[in-house]
C-alpha cells in the first residue's frame, strides 16, 4: 500500500475510533511497513499536518462539497483532507497531489467516491490560496487559519492578549523537535552530547533544561544511539523542567500519583526510590518496560491505583509526592492535534474537580517537612495558578516554595514554573513546588 492510502486508513481509523493519532499511526506502520523509509515519513506528515490543518481544510472543502462533510464516510473525508493539504501546505504540485489522492482512494476500496474526490480536489488546486473568514474578524479568523476551535481561540486572546495568543497557535502547527533526557544514573548530559556527536549525530544541548538534548529530524528513535543503552529517554524540554523544578532531595522517597505514561517517574527513580501510580493497569506496563531499559528498575515500582483514594498504608511514607494531573493537555497540541477538537470548554471545570480531589488526597498523605508538586501539561489558570492557590488558601500548613537552583533560569511566573507553547518551543506547562509546614 502506497503512503497515502496509509494516511488515508490512518485518518479514517481515528475518526471511526477517537484513538489518538501517534497510536494508530505506529500500528498502522508497524502492520504494513512501507518498505522505503521515506514513505514512512510522508504518512507522518499527511497524517500530522492533515490533522493540524484540519479547521481550514474543511473550511476549504466545504465551499465545494454538495454534501455536509459529517455525513462523509470516513475515507472519503480522509482523502479530501489528505488531498487539500497536499495541495495548500507541502510542494507536492497540484495536479500530481490530486491524481495521486484519487489514486489511493481507489487503492483502499472506494473506486465510487473517486469521481467526487477528484472534482473537490481539482477546485482546491485552482484557487490561489487557502479561502479564509474576513480578518476583521479575529477570533474566527485565527480559529480557521490556524485550525484551533473558537472557543479555544477566543479564551486565548482573553488571557494571552492577541500577540501572545497568535504565536502559541501558530507553534501548535509546527512538528516539535525530539527531545530527550539523559540519564543520569548512566551517563552526564554533556558526556551523552558528546558521545552522540561522535557518532554523527547533530546533536545539541537544550537551551533550558540541564538535562535534555535536542536530536535532529530522526525516524525510529530506537535506532539512535543510545536507545537501546538505555543512556536517554524522551521528554519534552518543558516536561523535564517539571522534574528539574521539583528539586527534590536525592533522600527523599517518591510517589508520582499519576505516573502515566512514565517520563516523569523515570527521572525521578535516576536518583530516588519512586513508587509510580496509575489508574489504567495496562499503562503500567510500559513504565515498567522503560524502567528497565533505562536500568531503573531496582528503584521504580509501580501499581494500579485511584489517586483519588487514599493509598494503602503498606506502601510505607513517602517524603515528597509529585501529581502530575489529568488536564485538559492544551499544551500539548502540538503532539496531539486530534485533541483540539475533542476538548469542549466545559472539561476544564470537570478535570479542575478531578484535580482538586486527587490534590486533597495526596496532600493528606505527605508528612510535616514534605513536598507536593503539583503539575499540569495545560496553560489554564483553572487547572494551575488558581487551583493551586485556591488550595493555598484553605490550606495554611501548606506554602508554595520554589526551588533555589544556582545558574539555573527557569521560565518562572511568581513561584511557579509556567512554560508557553510558541517561538521558544516549549509545550505548555505549569507547575507549583509546595512544601507542609506542620
Amino acid at each position: 500500500m502506497n503512503a497515502r492510502a496509509l494516511a488515508i486508513q490512518v485518518l479514517a481509523r481515528v475518526r471511526a475510533t477517537d484513538a489518538y493519532l501517534n497510536v494508530v499511526l505506529d500500528t498502522q506502520l508497524s502492520e504494513s511497513p512501507p518498505k522505503d523509509p521515506r514513505d514512512a515519513a510522508l504518512v507522518t506528515e499527511l497524517t500530522y499536518g492533515a490533522t493540524r490543518r484540519q479547521l481550514a481544510l474543511d473550511y476549504a472543502i466545504t465551499r465545494f462539497a454538495d454534501r455536509k462533510l459529517d455525513a462523509l464516510e470516513d475515507k472519503v473525508l480522509a482523502a479530501l483532507r489528505i488531498g487539500a493539504y497536499q495541495i495548500f501546505h507541502t510542494r507536492v504540485p497540484a495536479r500530481a497531489a490530486v491524481a495521486e489522492t484519487v489514486q489511493a482512494l481507489k487503492e483502499v476500496g472506494l473506486t465510487r467516491a473517486a469521481g467526487f474526490t477528484n472534482a473537490i480536489l481539482r477546485k482546491l488546486a485552482a484557487l490561489p490560496a487557502p479561502p479564509l473568514p474576513p480578518a476583521s474578524d479575529v477570533a474566527l479568523h485565527l480559529s480557521v487559519r490556524e485550525s484551533h476551535p473558537q472557543w479555544l481561540v477566543e479564551r486565548w486572546l482573553r488571557q494571552f492578549g492577541r500577540e501572545r495568543a497568535e504565536a502559541m497557535l501558530v507553534a501548535d502547527n509546527q512538528a516539535p523537535a525530539v527531545v530527550v533526557r539523559a540519564n543520569t544514573a548512566k551517563v552526564t548530559r554533556d558526556a551523552l552530547l558528546a558521545q552522540l556527536q561522535e557518532m554523527g549525530v547533530d546533536a545539541k544541548a537544550t537551551t533550558v533544561s540541564p538535562v535534555g538534548i535536542t536530536l535532529p529530524s530522526v525516524g525510529r528513535v530506537e535506532d539512535v544511539y543510545g536507545y537501546a543503552e538505555g543512556l536517554w529517554q524522551v521528554q519534552d524540554e518543558a516536561a523535564q523542567l517539571v522534574g528539574v523544578y521539583g528539586a527534590i532531595p536525592e533522600t527523599a522517597r517518591v510517589l508520582d500519583a499519576c505516573a502515566a505514561p512514565g517520563g516523569k517517574s523515570c527521572h525521578q527513580a535516576q536518583s530516588h526510590d519512586v513508587v509510580a501510580v496509575d489508574l489504567h493497569a495496562h499503562k503500567l506496563r510500559k513504565i515498567e518496560a522503560e524502567a528497565r531499559r533505562l536500568g531503573l528498575q531496582p528503584r521504580l515500582k509501580a501499581y494500579a491505583h485511584d489517586a483519588a483514594e487514599p493509598f494503602p498504608e503498606e506502601w510505607g511514607e513517602f517524603h515528597a509526592f509529585l501529581v502530575d494531573a489529568p488536564c485538559s493537555g492544551l499544551g500539548t497540541l502540538r503532539r496531539h492535534p486530534e485533541l483540539r477538537y475533542r476538548r469542549k470548554e466545559e472539561d476544564i471545570s470537570r478535570l479542575a474537580t478531578l484535580q482538586r480531589r486527587i490534590l486533597e488526597n495526596c496532600q493528606d498523605a505527605v508528612p510535616p517537612g514534605g513536598l507536593l508538586v503539583y503539575a499540569v501539561c495545560t496553560m489554564e489558570p483553572q487547572e494551575g495558578q488558581d487551583q493551586v492557590e485556591m488550595f493555598l488558601r484553605s490550606h495554611p500548613e501548606w506554602t508554595a516554595e520554589p526551588p533555589v537552583l544556582p545558574g539555573l533560569k527557569l521560565p518562572m511566573s511568581q513561584a511557579y514554573l509556567r512554560t508557553l507553547p510558541g517561538p521558544e518551543g516549549f509545550d505548555g506547562f505549569f507547575a507549583a513546588r509546595l512544601r507542609k509546614l506542620y
